[in-house]
């Protein structure tokens, strides 16, 4: 081969060594951006373009303000219905053609028994009873901290809420929106899943009560968390100002925390049932606030206990106070 023909095979070397390297590296960055909005960073977003900033609205519904029902009973079906008709019934909060997003707390891929996780049976009955009351659709939605798959399955909210006509949309890279919190200091610039909000008109947050490591409790404020991208670890290390900023960011419909079983200790993954007690209550309310301040009483606390309550409140999300709030306490036989 002359010096001529060389030469020319080296640049043909040079420029496929260049293409491919290019070609390595976008899919490097592409797979970075999608681990960025499910697990990543908070900040500037890694990607070559930002897309637009969103803002939930607000989800209540004018003259619910302060509605609450304490229902006491152990099967968790009963006292939802029973619960719901002492606040006007279901039909005061899903109108014929709602679009409505049940926010479950789906975190770990633990069987319901564990009560880690919302029960799938309370997931289906609020699912059947919205669409009875004439809603267009159902959707429900997590971000967990475990795979999204195994977690909607081993839970077994995904198959319950699919059998019962909802939608389920786990988290997928192109969901995700940036937000921030009107004033707020931690939740800035931050992944949103937003997707599943799309012509969303009712927000109702499901959640069960448990313990928490860090923040006490995590109840109804706390279970916007899972609304969250990013490295959302990262913003345990101030946890009440967070979960108080949660409670900015999503003004619902309403709220229905679980205690028919409470994980007193433990928590938030608990495993073992001896974590676990019979406090056999639903709260039903409209001021998640309110819902969370009497939830600590299942876990033997307060809502002084739990600064985030007060921090909520003081921010103007709802009333620390339940007592004050038009509450109905019923026993269910």
């Amino acid at each position: 081969m002359n010096p001529d023909e060389d030469e020319r095979n080296n640049d043909i070397n040079r420029r496929e060594f260049f293409r491919r390297t290019t070609k390595a590296g976008l899919s490097i960055a592409a797979a970075s951006v999608a681990g960025y909005w499910l697990y990543g960073r908070s900040g500037t977003r890694l990607a070559l373009h930002t897309p637009r900033s969103v803002q939930l609205k607000d989800y209540s519904i004018p003259g619910t303000e302060g509605s609450m029902s304490i229902v006491t009973g152990s099967d968790r079906l009963e006292t939802l219905r029973v619960g719901l008709k002492a606040l006007g019934g279901i039909g005061k909060f899903i109108a014929k053609g709602d679009r409505v997003l049940l926010k479950v707390n789906a975190a770990f891929s633990t069987p319901a028994i564990l009560s880690a996780t919302t029960n799938p049976e309370l997931v289906a009955e609020f699912v059947r009873l919205s669409l009875a009351a004439g809603a267009s659709a159902v959707i429900v939605t997590d971000n967990p901290i475990n795979d999204p798959a195994s977690c909607f399955a081993l839970t077994g909210i995904g198959p319950a809420a699919s059998s019962a006509g909802a939608k389920v949309m786990p988290p997928k890279q192109s969901y995700f929106r940036p937000t921030t919190v009107p004033g707020g200091r931690l939740i800035k610039n931050w992944p949103l899943l937003y997707e599943p909000f799309d012509r969303i008109t009712k927000v109702i947050g499901i959640a069960p009560i448990k313990d928490h490591n860090r923040g006490g409790a995590t109840m109804a404020m706390k279970n916007w968390y899972g609304l969250l991208g990013g490295r959302r670890n990262k913003l345990h290390q101030d946890i009440h100002n967070t979960i108080k900023e949660l409670a900015l960011m999503v003004s619902p419909t309403l709220v229905v925390l679980d205690g028919t079983t409470a994980m007193v200790k433990n928590g938030p993954t608990g495993g073992s049932l001896d974590d676990l007690k019979q406090t056999n209550t639903m709260i039903l309310s409209t001021d998640q606030v309110a819902a969370d301040a009497f939830g600590a009483t299942l876990l033997g606390k307060s809502a002084g206990q739990l600064p985030y309550i007060h921090k909520a409140a003081d921010a103007g999300a709802g009333r620390a106070d339940f007592e004050s709030q038009n509450l109905i306490r019923l026993s269910v036989n």
